[in-house]
């Protein structure tokens, strides 16, 4: 937001000097940069402008010889429109049966909003982030004004119709062998009560080597393992997640643990901005060695990724693991650089299961989080970003 505000000002600004002190001609003046035409399928509305006296001051007849064109780009707020549906009555006078045409499908039975509005609102709402009170006095300058209580109406209502491809969506997700899993917490009011709670929004998606591109979204009142269980079933595929202790019962029952290397990163990323330590320093750059054969791999076949990891990968690993020991050994316990240790020896069978296996992903490609101050929901996907970052030293905001 102070971005825009800078660039507004420094705009304004700009345009006052220009307008106090013209610019003078360049002595020399250079080749100005050229600028992008308009997409050729906005449509165009053409403006002619002619002189009202073509006839010359000598008193012949001017003659056209050609046109300069310039083009402006112009933009027109949402104009409401309506949908006069007319159903004829036919009657057969001698046995007097009545034919009419049913009613056309709506979205909302009885209701006054067309599939396109609702989809205008929804969209607005949850990819746009446009709040409903908001919308309505956008809806108010269109010439309707249309109260918020009404737009909630639509939107649960809309909901409640969209629920059949949820559910086809999740088992269509469900469907596939490797699952990435994160979740993150949403600030809930109830209804009667002056303060929020947390709660939860879970992400589930496929891998980003699968051709299927989908993720679907659980809202729980908690983080209680229960959630996850309940959401994936009897699904016993092989999930990509952090340390999360509501996912070990599924672990127990068939599901397969992939670790998320990001998550572990994260640990010596956060040891490394409180103190400085030179012992973070060298893990960071151990992992982005491995993120740096990711790279490389990114547009491989699942085969030929298996393949480059085990010969580049793999020994990275091992002696990130026999560094990691050795540290261990050296530091004392309940110490944040023992607690950073820990967290990756003890789960690092599941942080390297990704070496054996060449569709599965290095780090979980879904890290949901909350833009503080904007109240929305946003969803980052975080595999490829990652690696940069780990590359680079630091850590994606």
């Amino acid at each position: 937001m102070l971005d825009d505000l800078l660039d507004t000002d420094i705009a304004a600004i700009k345009a006052e000097l220009k307008a106090v002190n013209p610019p003078a001609a360049p002595a020399d003046p250079r080749q100005q940069p050229k600028r992008a035409s308009l997409p050729p399928q906005f449509p165009r509305t053409v403006i002619h402008h002619e002189p009202d006296n073509t006839q010359c001051v000598c008193g012949c007849q001017l003659q056209r010889v050609g046109e300069d064109i310039s083009e402006k780009l112009d933009y027109t707020p949402g104009v409401f429109t309506v949908e006069q549906h007319i159903r004829g009555e036919w009657a057969c006078r001698q046995c007097e049966t009545l034919l009419q045409a049913p009613v056309p499908a709506q979205v909302i039975d009885k209701g006054i909003p067309t599939a396109g509005l609702l989809a205008h609102v929804m969209v607005a709402k949850f990819a746009d982030h446009l709040p409903l009170y908001r919308q309505e006095k956008i809806f108010g300058r269109a010439g309707l004004m249309i109260v918020r209580s009404t737009l909630a109406q639509w939107v649960g209502q809309t909901g409640v119709q969209l629920q059949p491809l949820v559910d086809a969506l999740r088992e269509t997700v469900l469907a596939e062998g490797v699952i990435h899993a994160d979740e993150t917490p949403v600030q809930m009011l109830a209804p009667g009560e002056k303060k929020t709670h947390r709660a939860y929004v879970w992400a589930y998606c496929s891998t980003p080597f699968s051709t299927l591109k989908a993720v679907v979204y659980d809202f729980s009142p908690s983080r209680a393992g229960e959630h996850a269980r309940s959401f994936l079933g009897s699904w016993s595929g092989k999930l990509v997640c952090d340390d999360f202790a509501g996912y070990k019962a599924g672990f127990e029952k068939g599901m397969t643990e992939i670790g998320c290397m990001a998550h572990a990163r994260r640990k010596f990323f956060d040891l490394h901005v409180a103190n400085k330590s030179q012992l973070a320093e060298q893990a960071l750059h151990s992992i982005g060695g491995l993120y740096e054969v990711e790279r490389q791999a990114r547009d491989m076949s699942d085969e030929d990724r298996w393949r480059i990891r085990q010969e580049k990968a793999a020994p990275l690993a091992k002696a990130l693991h026999e560094w990691m020991l050795t540290q261990r050994d050296l530091v004392p316990n309940g110490s944040a650089t023992a607690k950073a240790l820990d967290y990756s020896l003890k789960r690092w069978v599941a942080l390297t299961r990704y070496l054996d296996d060449g569709e599965l992903c290095q780090s979980t490609i879904i890290r949901s989080r909350i833009r503080s101050g904007r109240g929305h929901l946003g969803v980052r996907t975080g595999c490829l970003l990652d690696r940069y970052a780990a590359a680079n030293g630091r850590r994606r905001s």
